[in-house]
């Protein structure tokens, strides 16, 4: 007899041309979707399954690998697989930014973790001058020489994201945007300080499957993907002030974006 409970897997289908191990894995995600694992829960054992579906222990391995590849679970050394927690950051496009936010001495980040209700850290962080790329030139308007500004972020001590700010020399050399840290509200506040008031923001986003060096500076899971997402900043002026260069990981965010319907 089974020890899982009645009606939590079903049956492998013996007339399928679908290999055993997916079919296994399709029920476990069915389950998963279907809420009877919940986020952070364990999935039934190796030895469970074992007995559940009559397969060998390869076979059920080779179903948690599916899940695993698909950023559905996680498996903890000596404790079994569980279920992966969904993004607990929602990030609002139309909040985000609000000058409302840069003066009551907020950046963008704590704004989220507030709203996630994590403590926020900043790490790994560097400041320097150095050449343009012919991308970020070309954004910021055929400049030679940035500030850059690179910095890893962290929720509650986990990181999910890691930035870097272009901007151009003239505007942000011998200014506190210089600084390791900016001051209240970010380098935003510090820009509009500068006189570049802000008009608005262009983001280009797409997803990909991290590099090595993603995995290991965001702590990746096996299967989990990144967001990266490219953001010009402009002033009322129409220059653009900023390039953010800013890789995410996806099991750490929801995008949530307000659209006009004229």
């Amino acid at each position: 007899m089974s020890p899982l409970r009645s009606g939590l897997l079903g049956d492998l289908d013996p007339t399928s041309d679908r290999a055993v191990f997916r079919q296994i894995a399709d029920q476990l995600r069915e389950a998963i979707d279907r809420g009877r694992f919940k986020e952070g829960e364990k999935l039934p054992s190796e030895a469970d399954l074992v007995e559940h579906y009559g397969v060998s222990r390869m076979t059920v391995r080779n179903s948690f690998s599916v899940l695993q590849g698909e950023g559905l679970v996680h498996a903890e050394h000596g404790k079994g697989v569980f279920v992966r927690p969904r993004p607990p950051v929602r990030r609002l496009a139309s909040d985000r930014f609000a000058r409302r936010r840069r003066e009551q001495g907020k950046s963008a980040f704590i704004v989220e973790a507030d709203a996630a209700g994590s403590h926020p850290q900043v790490d790994s962080l560097e400041v320097k001058e150095e050449k343009a790329s012919q991308d970020i030139s070309t954004r910021l308007g055929s400049v030679r020489r940035v500030l850059a500004r690179r910095r890893r972020y962290l929720l509650d001590g986990k990181p999910v994201e890691f930035a870097t700010s272009y901007l151009p020399l003239d505007i942000a050399r011998g200014t506190q945007i210089a600084e390791p840290n900016p001051g209240p509200g970010g380098i935003y506040a510090r820009l509009e300080e500068l006189g570049h008031h802000l008009d608005h923001f262009e983001e280009e986003i797409r997803a990909r499957m991290p590099s090595p060096t993603e995995v290991k500076t965001l702590r990746l899971a096996s299967g989990v993907p990144v967001i990266h997402l490219i953001r010009t900043a402009y002033d009322t002026g129409g220059r653009a002030v900023e390039v953010c260069d800013t890789v995410m990981a996806a099991d750490a965010y929801v995008l949530s974006y307000q659209l006009p319907a004229t």
